[in-house]
């Protein structure tokens, strides 16, 4: 049970636009109760035009104490950060940001932490296998790096937006680890799937991957959790593939982002 606030519960922020399908405010405030801590995580709802101003004020509330960041501010909430981890720094974006002790912000990108946890709950280990990643934003360039890190045979990035696939694909490239290059939506040769983009989270989305060419042998996965079971999962269990969803993932996630709120990083 998560206790009432008071004045001196320390305030924490998630940000996006939109903002109704976060799970983390519930579980993340029962997570710091039951770690002793007094503070409530409350969802915010701030337009990309908006986001400045908001920033602003977050800088001037003394009892905030963190932020998580979700669509579509991740990149922006980096520039905002004073200092960031080794993998935010790499990524150049951030899907948390806590408070130093000088009031500016720190931060960190744990997004492909809590996508590959999923995926090894569900007994999957993505070593040695030929990963394709649909979405190269915030959290696609975050499970990017966790499959490249994890030791992935190949991994194929498809992207809208070429030009931000293209700088992705080129700085994991220079890790000199698996080799990266651009995908299509074409999943045939590959055991493992990433849907890192909102497709399916409105009626009569395309799916992100042609799910008529998905082996029954291939690993599914998506960042989505409003719907609880996204379109692209529901096919992708028809034929019998290990899935997990957006809310598998975050499950993995929860405990991360609060090792970080409370000041302890796992991480580089």
């Amino acid at each position: 049970m998560i206790p009432a606030p008071t004045g001196a519960t320390r305030l924490y922020v998630i940000v996006g636009d939109p903002i109704a399908q976060v799970r983390s405010p519930a579980g993340v405030s029962a997570e710091f109760a039951a770690r002793g801590h007094d503070g409530i995580l409350v969802p915010v709802q701030v337009a990309t035009a908006d986001l400045p101003n908001f920033l602003s004020v977050a800088n001037r509330l003394k009892n905030l104490d963190g932020i998580v960041v979700t669509i579509p501010h991740k990149f922006a909430c980096y520039q905002a950060c004073a200092s960031a981890t080794d993998r935010a720094h790499f990524l150049r974006t951030v899907n948390l940001m806590r408070r130093r002790a000088d009031g500016a912000w720190h931060g960190d990108m744990v997004d492909g932490l809590g996508f590959l946890g999923a995926a090894r709950v569900k007994g999957i280990d993505p070593r040695g296998m030929r990963a394709l990643l649909v979405g190269a934003g915030g959290a696609g360039s975050a499970i990017a790096l966790a499959l490249v890190e994890g030791g992935v045979r190949e991994l194929a990035i498809h992207d809208s937006a070429a030009e931000r696939r293209d700088a992705l694909i080129g700085r994991l490239n220079d890790l000199g680890k698996a080799p990266v290059r651009p995908g299509a939506i074409d999943p045939a040769g590959f055991d493992f799937i990433a849907n890192a983009t909102p497709a399916g989270m409105k009626d009569g989305d395309p799916f992100p991957v042609d799910v008529t060419r998905l082996a029954p042998s291939a690993y599914c996965g998506c960042v989505i959790t409003k719907p609880e079971i996204s379109p692209f999962i529901v096919e992708a269990r028809k034929l019998g593939c290990v899935t997990a969803t957006g809310t598998d993932m975050y499950q993995q996630h929860q405990s991360i982002m609060v090792d970080f709120l409370l000041g302890a990083d796992r991480s580089r």
